[in-house]
């Protein structure tokens, strides 16, 4: 029987993951380094577990024979992807994992070749980011392919941040935004862009930031130029516009540490049950050729719980299909595979 490793099952997505992947009938092997979490979460769900770090190169290959699949969960991802990627490729093993992080998508996908000798598929970015707007970006560079330039617009009701999330920004603050530019990927100043979109009730500030979009965007649709915005608090966007005279000292190792720190010490583990299950998010995208332009609109569920819906139906489908070397969501699936899931809907703007 085909099966997979969650690796960092214990984490907040993690934990969610595993719920929806028992429901679903499946029988995940669970992982990461923390054994009495592993082994509290494995009794729990009736799974068997193993504990190891990433940097135990035994340890990890061991398990990696196991199973057929990987869906990582761990993160920051800009410090684990890689060691995890390569002992799959070099175990012959698929690669799935849940991060928005542009410098691991780009990795991954310069590893095509290499994948694709192995018979090993890696598709990183099955939650929240990138599925939803994955697909959405797909569906209109197909109605318009000779598109050039993207607009992906995100806005969250009701919803949260994990701890994992907020270190993962952490970790990556010092990127700054970044943005798609004649297919070259070139850094903006925090808060580069401040725009005002109305998803249905109104007009909404949303400011510019590096979403995972901005490398996927282009190997799902070869469009160039490319930029994501979210809306954020107005306390927020003035943060982000002070950050770039502060920046440089938010950016040392050590001030990171503290921040992860503090997050870890006051932050919730992540949204709460009840935000889960009624927050939703709003993506609009916006393509245009330069004569013709084309927009939509997508409903998903609370970006935490979409992804646990939307990894553990990418597990089960690659299981059964897999297909080797980089892909994206809607590369892979196509870009109506997001909507399958229950509170999803999409409309043509």
């Amino acid at each position: 029987m085909k099966t997979f490793l969650i690796y960092g099952s214990y984490g907040y997505t993690g934990k969610l993951i595993v719920e929806h992947a028992v429901k679903e009938g499946l029988r995940p092997i669970l992982a990461g380094r923390d054994e009495s979490q592993l082994r509290a979460q494995a009794n729990e769900f009736g799974l068997e577990y193993r504990a190891f770090s990433l940097d135990d190169t035994a340890a990890l290959n061991s398990a990696l024979q196991e199973v057929n699949a990987v869906l990582h969960c761990a993160g920051p991802f800009v410090l684990t992807f890689r060691q995890m990627a390569e002992a799959c490729i070099a175990n012959g093993k698929h690669y799935v994992d849940i991060s928005g992080e542009i410098e691991g998508f780009e990795a991954l996908a310069a590893l095509d070749e290499k994948a694709k000798q192995a018979g090993v598929t890696l598709l990183p970015g099955t939650g929240f980011d990138v599925v939803p707007s994955d697909c959405l970006i797909k569906y209109l560079s197909n109605k318009l392919p000779t598109a050039t330039h993207l607009r992906l617009y995100i806005r969250s009701v009701r919803g949260g941040v994990s701890r994992g999330t907020a270190r993962s920004g952490i970790e990556n603050m010092h990127r700054q935004g970044r943005i798609r530019r004649d297919g070259k990927i070139v850094q903006v100043p925090p808060a580069w862009q401040v725009k005002e979109i109305d998803f249905g009730r109104g007009p909404v500030k949303l400011v510019s930031i590096g979403w995972g979009d901005v490398s996927t965007a282009y190997h799902s649709t070869g469009i160039p130029n490319v930029e994501t915005y979210m809306a954020f608090p107005p306390a927020m966007i003035n943060w982000l516009y002070a950050s770039r005279v502060i920046g440089p000292l938010l950016y040392l190792r050590p001030v990171k540490e503290l921040l992860k720190w503090l997050i870890k010490v006051f932050f919730a583990p992540g949204p709460s049950r009840e935000r889960n299950e009624n927050g939703f998010s709003l993506m609009i995208a916006e393509v245009t050729d330069g004569q013709k332009t084309l927009r939509a609109k997508l409903r998903t569920p609370e970006g935490y719980r979409l992804t646990a819906l939307t990894s553990v139906e990418i597990m089960k489908r690659l299981l059964s299909a897999p297909v080797a070397g980089f892909h994206t969501p809607s590369s892979f699936f196509g870009p109506d595979f997001i909507l399958q899931f229950p509170g999803v809907e999409r409309e043509d703007l």
